[in-house]
C-alpha cells in the first residue's frame, strides 16, 4: 500500500508539475507484490521527494507473538514496577545510532556482553534477568523489536501516552562503539552533537525525551548521581518540566543536562510549553520515543 501526502508550498508552475511527473514516474515503479508499507511526503518547496518510513511486512504469527508479548510485558513491569530501567533499555538501545555510518541504533545488539560493559549501560544487566522469562517464551521476536516493545509498555503502563510500535527490526550481530551516549554532565552543543548531528533528530525531541526522566532515578553506584527528578517516578507524566522550573529541592534531582534544558532559549521554551500542557507534551514525546526507536529502521 503507498501513501501519498501532496502538500501545497510556495512553489508552482512549472518546475512543479516536472516533480509531479517524476513522483508519478516513481509511482508507476512501485512493486506492489513486495507488500510493504510506504510513507511518502511531499512538498513542493522541497527540492526533492522525502521518502520517510518503509516498513517491512511481517507475518500473521509475528503480529500475534507481539501482541501477547505486549500483554505479559505489561504484567511483568506493573508487578515488578520496573518501568524506568525498561525504558533506559529502550533508549540505551537504540541512541547509540549514528546517521553517518549508518551503525549502532534498536537492533538488539545489547544482548552482546561487549555493548552492555559500556559505562553508561551500568545495571541494564537487571533489565535483561527480569525480561529473560519472557523472552524464552517468544524466540521468533528478534530482541531488538523485543527491547523497543518494552520500552513502548513501560511508558504505556505508567499512565503516559500510547507510542506507535512498527515491528520488524532485524537483529544484528555488531555492537557500537562506546561513547555515543549523551553525557549527563555536558552542555547543550553536546546535546545537539549527539541527538541532532549523531542521530538525526531535533531540539523538540531533545526535550521531549528528556521528560521522560519522570520516570525512575539516578543510582549512585551506576552513574555517579543519586535521587529520583520526581516525587513519584513511576508515574509518567509532566512533573519532571514543572520540577525543573521550580528549581532545586530536597530529595530529588537535577543533572547539569537537565539544568541546561534552562539555558538555552530553544530548549526552555519547550520546557516551559511542556510544564503548561501535559497534553502537548504527550503527544510531542510520543512521536519523539517513536523516531528514537525506528532510528536506522525501515528507511526508504
Amino acid at each position: 500500500m503507498l501513501l501519498c501526502v501532496w502538500r501545497r508550498g510556495n512553489g508552482g508552475g512549472f518546475g512543479s508539475v516536472l516533480m509531479a511527473r517524476s513522483f508519478m514516474s516513481l509511482l508507476g515503479r512501485v512493486d506492489y507484490g513486495a507488500r510493504k508499507v510506504m510513507v511518502v511526503a511531499v512538498n513542493q518547496g522541497w527540492k526533492g521527494v522525502k521518502m520517510v518510513k518503509n516498513y517491512p511486512t511481517v507475518s500473521e504469527e509475528y503480529l500475534k507473538a507481539i501482541d501477547k508479548c505486549k500483554r505479559k510485558l505489561r504484567g511483568l513491569i506493573a508487578e515488578k514496577n520496573c518501568a524506568p530501567i525498561m525504558l533506559r533499555l529502550a533508549w540505551h538501545s537504540a541512541g547509540t545510532f549514528d546517521q553517518c555510518s549508518r551503525t549502532g541504533g534498536p537492533f538488539g545488539t545489547m544482548r552482546f556482553k561487549e555493548e552492555l560493559a559500556h559505562a553508561a549501560n551500568n545495571g541494564l544487566d537487571i533489565a535483561l534477568r527480569l525480561l529473560a522469562p519472557i523472552r524464552e517464551q517468544f524466540p521468533t521476536i528478534s530482541h531488538a523489536d523485543f527491547y523497543q516493545l518494552a520500552g513502548v509498555v513501560a511508558v504505556e503502563v505508567t499512565g503516559g501516552p500510547d507510542v506507535p510500535f512498527h515491528p520488524g527490526r532485524p537483529d544484528k550481530e555488531e555492537p557500537p562503539v562506546e561513547g555515543r551516549l549523551p553525557a549527563a554532565t555536558k552542555g547543550p552543543d553536546h546535546l545537539r552533537d549527539v541527538f541532532i548531528k549523531q542521530m538525526g533528530l531535533t531540539d523538540l525531541d531533545i526535550v521531549a525525551l528528556s521528560g521522560g526522566h519522570t520516570l525512575g532515578r539516578c543510582h549512585p553506584e551506576r552513574s555517579g548521581f543519586d535521587g529520583p527528578w520526581t516525587s513519584n517516578p513511576l508515574i509518567f507524566d509532566n512533573s519532571y518540566f514543572k520540577e525543573l522550573l521550580s528549581g532545586d529541592k530536597e530529595g530529588l534531582l537535577q543533572l547539569p543536562s537537565d539544568k541546561n534544558l534552562l539555558l538555552d532559549a530553544k530548549f526552555r521554551r519547550f520546557v516551559e510549553k511542556y510544564a503548561e500542557d501535559e497534553d502537548a507534551f504527550f503527544a510531542d514525546y510520543a512521536v519523539a520515543h517513536q523516531k528514537l526507536s525506528e532510528l536506522g529502521f525501515a528507511d526508504a
